[in-house]
């Protein structure tokens, strides 16, 4: 008769494994990774990149209108006030030319003056105080030649006549919107090689419109209305010297200066405008609730036309730099998170960043050491704040 021998055999394993006791539960330091909440560090299985450092040259396109240049405008202002007894401009952007009258004005003050001065001709002769009489005439807009017809004939002159005092395109004071690039003005950012740059297929960084082209309109001001004396009543606009501008968002108008080299166009003909120039004046802005800069070129030129829509082409070289893939950033609204790979869970780190261009975002830090998730927002929990360590 046989018997079975059953032998227990104590096996201890090959690697030691640490302890920890929290409370009652002794938990497997292997696996302690696991209890960490999510919004400190997450375990998943993502594609990684590293961040990539090189010098970048691409171009910056965005949109623009032609207007005028407010170097060389002048304003019309009453000298008195009073009320308009005639008015000879009866739209807003009407053309103009030099000495052509305006309006006539009508002021008490104007004729108590004259008054004054057929007093003192006949009492005072051509003595020291006609002088001064006609000099405050002069002050208060008349012209030396009405005075002198004043003074032939003896008889007030009641409409006092405004002329203009250059040639160019008139407009309204309170209608005064002539035509601006918007803050939302359409910028693309094209990487590239120089300007071969110029003729990639643009990603989009922004997506908006240019401000209306200026239309005739009618005007407010009307006859019988009253001006005070020093209101300015019409602006006059020189046709012949204009200005292109182009809008700019904050990230990008810093890589521009005053005096880069641009390539602008007609957007409705590219190939018979294409024309070169520098920036003459770049202009921050705020508008809207909304921050950009205008770059303005000066033109010199007369095929351009105010509200002709352009589109310019800004050759930009960056230094050396990091970037990673846009989706490798995620934005937590004053902070950028990247998530960093280590051992086998990514833990969020916070970096700074640049502008971005062709779908990369650039990276002031240095992490070029870092395994990153190739997209942050697999990584996100909509229901938790990422916390990162101090």
């Amino acid at each position: 008769m046989g018997f079975a021998v059953l032998f227990l055999v104590s096996c201890k394993p090959k690697t030691k494994r640490e302890h920890i006791d929290l409370g009652k539960v002794q938990i497997d330091s292997s696996l302690l990774h696991l209890l960490q909440p999510v919004n400190r560090q997450v375990e998943a299985k993502l594609p990684v990149v590293k961040a990539i450092y090189e010098t970048k040259i691409f171009t910056i396109e965005t949109q623009g209108i032609v207007n005028y240049d407010n170097r060389s405008q002048s304003s019309i202002a009453s000298r008195v006030s009073g009320r308009i007894e005639r008015l000879l401009i009866k739209y807003n952007y009407q053309p103009i030319k030099k000495g052509q009258l305006i309006m006539e004005v009508y002021s008490p003050d104007l004729a108590a003056a004259q008054q004054e001065l057929l007093f003192l001709k006949k009492n005072d002769g051509e003595g020291q105080l006609l002088a001064q009489a006609k000099q405050r005439l002069l002050l208060l807009g008349m012209s030396a030649s009405t005075i002198q017809q004043v003074l032939s004939s003896e008889k007030i002159n009641y409409r006092i006549p405004v002329y203009s005092p250059v040639e160019g395109y008139i407009l309204e004071r309170s209608a005064n919107n002539t035509p601006v690039v918007s803050a939302s003005t359409a910028v693309n950012a094209t990487a590239g090689e120089g300007m071969a740059g110029m003729g990639g297929s643009p990603s989009a960084v922004s997506t908006t419109a240019v401000s209306a082209v200026p239309v005739n309109t009618s005007l407010i001001l009307r006859e019988g209305q009253y001006v005070s004396a020093g209101q300015t009543v019409f602006t006059i606009y020189n046709a012949k010297q204009l200005v292109a501008e182009f809008s700019l968002k904050p990230d990008l108008a810093t890589l521009v200066r005053r005096g880069s080299k641009l390539a602008f166009y007609k957007t409705v003909d590219k190939e018979n405008t294409l024309q070169m120039a520098h920036i003459g004046m770049i202009q921050p802005v705020f508008k809207d609730g909304e921050q950009f800069a205008i770059a303005r070129v000066y033109l010199n030129q007369s095929e351009m036309h105010v509200g002709d829509l352009l589109t310019a082409k800004i050759p930009v070289l960056l230094p050396k730099s990091g970037w990673l893939p846009e989706t490798a950033v995620i934005n937590l609204g004053g902070k950028n998170i990247v998530f960093s790979k280590e051992a086998n869970v990514f833990i969020p780190k916070e970096v700074r960043t640049g502008i971005k261009i062709a779908r990369m975002i650039q990276v002031m830090d240095d992490i070029g050491h870092l395994q990153i998730a190739k997209n942050a927002a697999y990584l996100v929990d909509s229901e938790s704040f990422i916390k990162m360590k101090p």
